[in-house]
């Protein structure tokens, strides 16, 4: 039986809600609500989000891709904590991706695109005087997503997807005292760069962009 014999639907559908669920999941560990080492039980977390036990166990494969879980036979899931060396190389492909993004932005700007990032920038402005890192780090991703969007290569926005998880939170969330106001302005650079169609200094302020979020970064994990 080929996969064209059974319904369309129910695939997409599934992959959905998979991918909810893993978001659902990824936030609760960066929140700290499930800390390192805790276990994550399927059948709980399909009791709390109302479904089938199918997209939890898919969603936990990819996070132990990902290598925010631990999955052992016969001994169910666990919440692992990404090594410094890994979150640093991953910050370090996604800023080559990002650069890319930008530079191909860059070239395809246009005044919508432009209007959508001084929004959101404005958006982690509000979300800075009011001293919410949760937030922020929520429209920071949405800033950077709408330029990977922006880049219109699909391949690169599916890699680009796969690597965001390490960066969404862990500097923002993780870093007491940090100024907000500064991760905020840090993105005036990239809105300018987009908006005069300049694919070089695109490119360049996206790698500095993801320099000083590894530095920060650092910062966080030698006091941990």
């Amino acid at each position: 039986m080929t996969v064209l014999d059974g319904p369309q639907h129910e695939p997409l559908e599934r992959e959905i809600l998979a991918e909810r669920v893993k978001d659902r999941i990824l936030t609760w560990i960066l929140e700290g609500e499930l800390p390192p080492g805790s276990r994550i039980v399927e059948t709980r977390v399909a009791r709390q989000l109302g479904m089938s036990q199918g997209p939890v166990r898919e969603a936990l494969r990819s996070l132990a891709t990902l290598g925010f879980v631990e999955m052992e036979p016969y001994r169910g899931s666990r919440v692992r904590k990404p090594s410094k060396e890994e979150l640093t190389q991953a910050i370090e492909v996604r800023a080559e991706l990002e650069a890319m993004a930008g530079r191909l932005a860059a070239a395809r700007s246009n005044q919508k695109l432009v209007q959508e990032l001084e929004g959101l920038f404005a958006e982690m402005l509000e979300a800075a005087d009011g001293g919410n890192a949760h937030d922020h780090a929520v429209i920071n991703t949405r800033f950077h997503a709408v330029i990977v969007e922006a880049s219109g290569n699909r391949t690169l926005v599916r890699l680009w997807s796969m690597l965001e998880p390490f960066a969404r939170t862990f500097v923002t969330a993780s870093s007491p005292g940090i100024d907000l106001h500064w991760l905020a302005e840090r993105h005036r650079a990239l809105i300018d760069a987009i908006s005069e169609r300049d694919e070089d200094r695109a490119a360049d302020a996206m790698r500095i962009h993801a320099a000083e979020a590894a530095d920060l970064l650092d910062g966080v994990l030698d006091h941990d």
